[in-house]
């Protein structure tokens, strides 16, 4: 099922003000309960960490970001004068 430009538009603003700082949220709670369980990560591990964290949430949602930021292709075209 193919989602409509204004839907993936919603979704993804959705997505970005909701969904992103909850990630946030539970990617640093999941640092921090794995720290407390095994010792702290050396500087560069919980970079590595935080770098693979910050891309997993994008694979997920890429089909809802793809072609967000272009002009509608569902609508009419301007008026040419």
């Amino acid at each position: 099922m193919a989602l409509s430009y204004r839907t993936r538009r919603r979704l993804s603003l959705l997505v970005l003000v909701l969904g992103l700082p909850a990630y946030i949220v539970v990617a640093v709670s999941a640092v921090a309960w794995a720290e407390t369980r095994w010792g702290m990560l050396p500087w560069w591990g919980s970079v590595l960490v935080y770098v693979v964290l910050g891309f997993l949430w994008i694979v997920p949602l890429k089909p809802i970001f793809i072609g967000v930021g272009k002009a509608d292709p569902d609508a009419p075209p301007p008026e040419q004068k």
